[in-house]
């Protein structure tokens, strides 16, 4: 066991004759644990993106409803009239009327001969 424990802390395992195998092994992991901590960067990138894009999706949220009830604000018929009335237009006296259209009856070519 002393000897092994050795053997491993003076890298003997690379300079024997099957050390091949060993150094593919060795590349073999290399390689895995580069694409391991691309992918996590990766992955890093999107969850940054995604809390910039939440963040940008509630100001705008906010933004909205401060725009919709500005709206509201401007189209209340107190803010219209008032605006009017500085501009000389004031608001009708006589309240407004429906106006009922009749359609005139087209007679059949029966009623027509009677007549």
């Amino acid at each position: 066991m002393k000897g092994g424990v050795y053997n491993i802390l003076k890298a003997r395992f690379l300079v024997n004759e099957d050390a091949t195998k060993n150094w593919r092994f060795i590349l073999f992991i290399v390689v895995l644990a580069i694409i391991m901590i691309a992918n996590s960067h990766r992955f890093d990138e999107k969850i940054y993106k995604i809390a910039d894009l939440t963040n940008e999706v509630k100001e705008l949220r906010s933004e909205f409803v401060d725009r919709r009830s500005e709206l509201m604000k401007l189209r209340m018929e107190s803010t219209v009239s008032e605006k009017m009335e500085q501009r000389g237009i004031f608001p009708s006296q006589v309240p407004p009327q429906k106006i009922k259209v009749k359609k005139a009856e087209e007679k059949s070519f029966f009623k027509k001969l009677w007549h």
